[in-house]
């Protein structure tokens, strides 16, 4: 495919068979490799499952090779259409560049891939990720999207979810958090006392599983302050394994253990619900073999 096609959909169908039908000057074979290389949007999303299901009005887009193939991200895409690109940021990348580190960051890796694919497309960040932080992290396609959701980011947010990997047990097999943070001149953050420069915390947590010293705990937060999740984990005795600016004593998994695993919004375009996951990495499957969250 060395040219990009528009298609409608006029009747009920599925992907594959409105494929063959529409797009008659390429093979079978061809046709299933457009889908397995990312090449067919559907209403702006990219799709590659042949029995996607499609109604009338619907748009089609099949992209060229070149533009599939070019710029692929390093890390999974969770979901994609239009106006929104949700990852799975590895950790240790950046969510978007600082003074010291302007090009490896999850932000140009995503710009370059929607790039080209859509030339002259702009993205936008939306929330972020710390460093060291994987799992969700969303970024939009146009700036009116990206005010939309920013501006209302606490109300649109229904769930922030992680999952934590922590020294020790746990006090409760349940339980909250609150406190007030504050932030040193060296950018270390702590609880302390309420104050003019504090800021109200709030995190819950659930034992999941234990194994070898080590808890699995998921955790939400109701305020998305900075490293919270981590300094609330060091309030309760429970360092985030891999945190030594935390207190953590052990580093099991080479890297901090704290993965955004889920984000639930309520997209301001269509006011429905959109639940976005990111699977367990590796490192967390094997220390806790067997866990399902």
């Amino acid at each position: 495919m060395d040219e990009r096609r528009l298609l409608t959909v006029e009747e009920e169908t599925t992907l594959l068979p409105f494929l063959l039908l529409r797009v008659k000057d390429k093979s079978r074979n061809t046709v299933k490799g457009l889908l397995s290389r990312r090449q067919v949007m559907v209403d702006g999303k990219v799709v590659t499952r042949f029995d996607t299901p499609l109604t009338p009005g619907q748009t089609v887009e099949l992209l060229p090779k070149s533009a599939a193939g070019a710029a692929e991200l390093p890390f999974p895409i969770l979901y994609e259409d239009a106006g929104l690109i949700a990852v799975d940021k590895p950790a240790g990348l950046l969510s978007i560049g600082n003074e010291r580190e302007r090009r490896r960051t999850a932000y140009r890796a995503v710009s370059e891939y929607v790039k080209a694919r859509e030339p002259g497309k702009r993205i936008f960040i939306v929330h972020r990720l710390d460093r060291d932080t994987s799992g969700v992290l969303v970024f939009a396609k146009d700036e009116k999207l990206k005010h939309a959701l920013q501006d209302n980011w606490e109300k649109l947010v229904k769930k922030r979810g992680y999952v934590a990997a922590v020294e020790g047990h746990l006090p409760q097999a349940e339980g909250t958090v609150r406190s007030w943070l504050h932030e040193t001149a060296t950018h270390l953050v702590y609880s302390g006392p309420k104050g003019r420069a504090a800021k109200e915390a709030v995190t819950r947590y659930r034992a999941v599983a234990e194994n070898r010293g080590y808890t699995l705990a998921a955790v939400e937060i109701d305020t998305g302050r900075k490293n919270q999740i981590r300094v609330h984990m060091q309030d309760l005795g429970c360092p985030i394994a891999g945190d030594r600016q935390y207190g953590a004593q052990t580093d099991p998994m080479g890297r901090l253990a704290l993965h955004a695993d889920v984000l639930v919004l309520t997209d301001p375009r269509s006011k429905k619900d959109l639940t976005l996951k990111a699977p367990l990495p590796l490192p967390f499957r094997k220390l806790f073999p067997g866990v399902e969250l």
